[in-house]
Parts: structure tokens; C-alpha cells; sequence
């Protein structure tokens, strides 16, 4: 399953399309104690290194909350932003900052 959240230019806003691929992570995470998540935020590369590290908080934030709606537990979710400094696609135009403007699911199995 795809552990990729998009989202708009300079939004922290989880889509509608995203929603159902979140619910499902959180019932996973929910049903399963034994897994914990990193939350990894990320921006493109407009905007200063500060605002986009804030950016990127602000959509792991926006993932975090969702998931922990479906149930799972605040000791299961770790949240980080890197804002642009770990880009996916390297390029400067849209085709590649939309796919930078993410955030990464990071399953960790204890």
C-alpha cells in the first residue's frame, strides 16, 4: 500500500482522495501494538529553509491527527519535518515539487 501522503502548494490540508489511504493506516496501526510509525514531513523548495521545516511539521501534524482519530496510540506516532532538505524528485517545476510537498509513512516493527 502507498505510505505517501501529497499535498497543495503551501497547504497542510490532507485531500479527500488521501483520506481513505490514511483511515486504512490507522486501523493498521490501531490493530497492531507491536507497530509504531515516523511521520516524516516534507516541502518544496520555495519558501525560506525555516517556513518550509515548519510547513512540513504542519503536514506531519495534519497525518498524525487523522491517524490517531482511526485509534492508534500517540506512542505508536513520531512526527519529524525535513521541509525541503530531503527532496524526492529533483527539479524546479511543478511536476516535481508536487511531489515533494509529502508525507512519508515509516513503519517500524518493535
Amino acid at each position: 500500500a502507498s505510505r505517501v501522503i501529497y499535498f497543495d502548494y503551501d497547504s497542510a490540508k490532507v485531500s479527500d482522495e488521501s483520506m481513505a489511504l490514511l483511515e486504512a493506516h490507522g486501523d493498521f496501526i490501531a490493530s497492531n501494538g507491536n507497530v509504531s510509525a515516523t511521520l516524516t514531513g516534507h516541502s518544496d523548495e520555495r519558501g525560506s529553509r525555516e517556513y518550509n521545516i515548519a510547513l512540513g511539521d504542519r503536514r506531519a501534524q495534519s497525518v498524525r491527527r487523522i491517524l490517531l482519530f482511526q485509534g492508534a496510540s500517540s506512542d505508536q506516532l513520531e512526527s519529524v519535518s525535513y521541509g525541503e532538505e530531503q527532496p524526492a524528485v529533483l527539479g524546479h517545476e511543478e511536476a516535481a515539487w508536487s511531489k515533494n510537498r509529502r508525507v512519508e509513512l515509516v513503519y517500524t516493527i518493535k
